[in-house]
This record gives C-alpha cells, sequence and structure tokens, in this order.
C-alpha cells in the first residue's frame, strides 16, 4: 500500500498552552469548521459522542455529518492534556471515500513566546497508488480548510501576539 501523505498547519495565538488545550480540545466541531473547502464539506452535525467530554480520554467516539451529507467515524487515540490529542478517521462516505481508507488527525500544543503554537496533522491514508497521485491536491484543499478553521480559532482564543 502507498505511503500516507502528510499536511500540516500551524499558527501562534495568544493564550497559555493549558488554556488553549483546554478550550479547543473538547470545542463543538460544528462551530470551529463552520466553512468547507473546495472538496472538503464543512462540519454540520457531531451525533453518538461516547464519554463525558471529547479530549479527556482515548477511546471516546463520534460520528460527524459532513455539509455534503457524508459521514466519518472519529475515534480519540491519544490524550495528553496539555500537549496533544490524536485521533483516527474512518467509516468515510462522502466525498472522500474514493480516495482514503482512514486519516489521523492530531494537535499539538507548544510555548512560544508568550503564546501558544497549535499545529494540526492530518496523515490521509489512499485508497490505492492511484489515489495516491490526488492526495498532493487533495492536501492543498486541506490547506484551505485548515486556514479557515484557524482563523476561526483566531476569533475565539484572540489576535496574534505582537
Amino acid at each position: 500500500m502507498s505511503r500516507p501523505h502528510v499536511v500540516t498547519h500551524s499558527r501562534t495565538f495568544a493564550v497559555a498552552v493549558d488554556e488553549a488545550y483546554r478550550i479547543v480540545a473538547p470545542m463543538p466541531l460544528p462551530d470551529l469548521f463552520v466553512r468547507g473547502f473546495l472538496a472538503i464539506p464543512a462540519i454540520r452535525e457531531v451525533r453518538d459522542q461516547t464519554g463525558p467530554e471529547w479530549g479527556t480520554e482515548p477511546g471516546h467516539s463520534r460520528d460527524l455529518v459532513m455539509a455534503d451529507g457524508g459521514t466519518v467515524r472519529e475515534e480519540l487515540v491519544s490524550v495528553d492534556p496539555p500537549h496533544s490529542f490524536a485521533y483516527e478517521l474512518s467509516e468515510i462516505t462522502g466525498a472522500m471515500k474514493p480516495l482514503v481508507t482512514e486519516v489521523n488527525g492530531e494537535w499539538r500544543f507548544v510555548p512560544e513566546g508568550t503564546g501558544t503554537r497549535i499545529t494540526w496533522t492530518w496523515r490521509l491514508h489512499p485508497r490505492s497508488a492511484l489515489t495516491a497521485l490526488v492526495l498532493p491536491v487533495i492536501g492543498l484543499m486541506w490547506q484551505g480548510f485548515a486556514r479557515h478553521a484557524f482563523d476561526r480559532l483566531a476569533v475565539i482564543l484572540g489576535p496574534l501576539p505582537r
């Protein structure tokens, strides 16, 4: 099988690491991913979430309903407050189904100056060697999707440090 295609987006926010993690990890996804970008749709709804609060322990899962009607199963695979959390997206339907078998995602929170650098990474696992050729284009779309999400985070967390 082809190797995963990795995409990453980072930005520094004027908030302490603990606070950034406390706000971002359990944030309702439809509040963060309000805008899609080309073939990557916004998240409209979260269903069947297990556990009391998202981001507190591995094994929690939920179903994401996308703006295009597709769905994705998300499961937390690691939680290390306030440094990182990671998840796996599987049971993908909609536009991404023909392209990937799963996506491994991770959010990292690292002190930078007087704020926090938040880094979001996706590892897209291609469905075939042929679809692996398309993943760089999907990666460019994901960068736009991530920019929209980080712009939304800037409103929620505050402006960039000076």
